[in-house]
């Protein structure tokens, strides 16, 4: 029975991770105001693509957000394939 319920279990536990993880890389407003960006500490795709907006650096935000972009998609769409193979 406890192997059943961790068989039905597994696919949630495992798109909760993922969305998770993927809600957690556009946590942009969070980041900014508690964690900042420190130098030599701490430093978030979010936080490079700001200064690289701020900084007129369009290419480069336009590439880092792609990339952003990229690994969300293939998050939530990791999420939804573990959930249709369940």
């Amino acid at each position: 029975m406890a192997d059943r319920a961790a068989a039905l279990a597994w696919p949630g536990i495992v798109s909760a991770l993922v969305l998770t993880f993927a809600h957690t890389l556009g946590e942009f407003g969070v980041v900014l105001m508690v964690g900042g960006s420190i130098p030599g500490e701490t430093r978030t795709i979010a936080i490079a693509i700001y200064d690289r907006a701020q900084a007129l650096d369009a290419t480069a935000a336009g590439m880092m957000s792609m990339a952003l972009l990229a690994v969300s998609l293939l998050a939530i769409g990791l999420s939804y394939a573990t959930a249709r193979h369940a």
